[in-house]
């Protein structure tokens, strides 16, 4: 569609996604110049609409970006008073005592927190300096300068006809143009994926691995609420099958977040990760807390888990990866929304440097030295081997191996040094009749519930006649490469059921997408690509 003529507007500083790296680096971009234009797009219905996170929030960002925090409202209601470990077998459960853990795996000090509502919070704050927000504006495209530079973005395209091609009804959009173009768009942003592959910035660094998170809010009974709890578990009901673990936070209003996390470089094709979600919340412990209670909201969200080995190059003319989109993920804490805030803000004060000097349109090479050496890099430095020992080693050696390297490296030095992650998520996946089946109990509708149903609970939405925005490559490999040798995973693997396989085709659903991602990472033939649906579409999560 480039060939189209579009308006275009010309800012300082354009920002891909409100997230908390896209309104970190608006909201310092502001406080550095008031007169610095900044435009932030969103394809979300509104800002919050597409969050999806834990979360217990590491406040440390919002610290250095906003001190006065407290004052001005922000929503960190819940301080964590009492941090919990479990290892989980079927039918029962073993603590795990915090004094072996490092002091990074701390909680105190932190929050549980809807991050939707922290970014909604931040927009506010964002505007109130000056910076423009427009929702429900996907961007589509990258707009290239004459020396290959990224020069611009375009965002606004509605009504396309459903091959994609211009209709009487499409709106082209309009190009926004910026010295700095900053890619805030989370995990496997599709603009984010095109500058990597175009600037070839994954050269030399650690393919990037991924987890599937999925996560409930639930309304339990009062008597068995306490707020400010944190508790993590892992074991049972994954075993041996893949890596990952849950998480039970109990926030306010007797409400908590139930979520479990699936590493997607799982071997067994036969996994089901929606499934293993729903079979863990019959264990004992977890069905205790939930019975008389009720789901009122679900969704799903990759999540980058590589670290310190596996961030790309982040910079390129013109442009910077920012937050996820880089992969700042501290796997052992589950905490990345600390270091999306403070790469925002370091890419802010790179752009603006650059621009008070008259640059534009180069490479903030500042922004990726202040990343790797600066706050961020030393975080995921000192956690760096726990992934690739856990995809190497397993659950129990990769624990206490894991936790004596993070012992070590809080002394500055580490026995294994930095490891490697080895193949991508797709590459894991093995030939389905190399692995048994997995036989998974039917959800009860009370406390497990399938796919379907829980999709309704993410609202989200998607008008039909767009084009769909789940591209394959090849629309043969599904049925006579996937079938046969994996048992076409995608019906499996995708949280929101968008993949089916009826009377031998392949039918996708794209309705149901919830903006996850896992089928751009996990496909094993890499033959989907995920693209920005129109603006406003996909799901619309309230306090997520």
């Amino acid at each position: 569609m480039s060939e189209i003529e579009r308006e275009a507007m010309e800012y300082d500083v354009v920002i891909v996604g409100a997230g908390p790296a896209g309104l970190s680096a608006a909201i310092r971009l502001k406080q550095l110049d008031a007169d610095l234009n900044v435009v932030v797009l969103e394809k979300g219905s509104e800002v919050g609409a597409h969050i999806l996170s834990g979360a217990v929030l590491d406040p440390c960002g919002l610290d250095a970006l906003i001190p006065d925090w407290k004052a001005k409202g922000a929503p960190l209601n819940t301080p964590v008073k009492e941090d919990n470990f479990y290892m989980l077998g079927e039918a029962g459960q073993i603590r795990v005592p915090n004094f072996p853990m490092p002091p990074l795996m701390n909680n105190h000090g932190n929050y549980i927190v809807s991050m939707g509502n922290v970014c909604r919070w931040m927009a506010e704050q964002a505007e109130e300096l000056g910076v423009e927000i427009f929702p429900g504006m996907a961007c589509s495209e990258l707009v290239y300068g004459d020396n290959g530079e990224v020069k611009g973005v375009v965002a606004g395209v509605f009504g396309l006809e459903p091959d994609g091609s211009i209709g009487e009804g499409t709106e082209p959009g309009m190009e926004l143009h910026g010295k700095y173009v900053f890619l805030s768009e989370g995990v496997r942003g599709s603009l984010a994926k095109e500058v990597i592959e175009k600037y070839d910035l994954q050269a030399g660094k650690q393919p990037q691995k991924f987890g599937v998170g999925m996560k409930e809010i639930w309304e339990i009974d009062p008597d068995k609420h306490r707020e400010g709890t944190v508790t993590h578990t892992m074991g049972w009901p994954l075993g041996s099958n893949a890596g990952g673990g849950s998480f039970v936070y109990h926030l306010e209003n007797n409400q908590v977040y139930v979520g479990f996390v699936v590493h997607l470089n799982y071997k067994n094709p036969h996994l089901f990760p929606y499934m293993e979600f729903q079979r863990f919340k019959h264990h004992p412990m977890i069905e205790n807390l939930l019975k008389g209670g009720k789901r009122i909201a679900y969704g799903a969200r990759a999540i980058s888990e590589g670290g310190y080995q596996s961030m790309p190059k982040m910079v390129a003319p013109g442009v910077a990866l920012l937050g996820c989109s880089v992969g700042m993920v501290n796997v052992p804490r589950i905490k990345g929304n600390h270091n999306a805030m403070l790469s925002g803000m370091a890419a802010a004060e790179a752009a603006h440097a650059a621009i008070r000097d008259g640059r534009g349109s180069d490479e903030l090479t500042a922004y990726e030295d202040d990343v790797r050496n600066g706050a961020i890099g030393k975080d995921l430095k000192k956690v760096r081997n726990v992934k690739p020992m856990w995809s190497k080693w397993g659950l129990l050696p990769s624990l206490a191996l894991g936790g004596f390297d993070m012992w070590t490296n809080t002394l500055g030095f580490s026995l294994f040094g930095t490891m490697g992650h080895g193949k991508t998520d797709a590459e894991s996946t093995g030939k389905a009749a190399d692995f048994p089946q997995i036989d998974y109990p039917k959800p009860d509708g009370t406390i497990s519930f399938d796919r379907l149903t829980n999709v309704s609970f993410a609202m989200t939405n998607h008008e039909e006649s767009q084009p769909c925005h789940l591209r394959l490559a090849d629309e043969s490999i599904p049925i006579s490469v996937n079938l046969p040798q994996y048992a076409e995973p995608a019906q499996r693997y995708c949280p929101a059921g968008v993949y089916e396989v009826v009377d031998d085709k392949f039918v996708v659903n794209f309705q149901n997408c919830v903006h996850c991602k896992t089928c751009d990472i996990k496909d094993p033939s890499q033959n989907i690509t995920w693209v920005t649906p129109q603006g406003g579409d996909g799901p619309n999560y309230p306090n997520m």
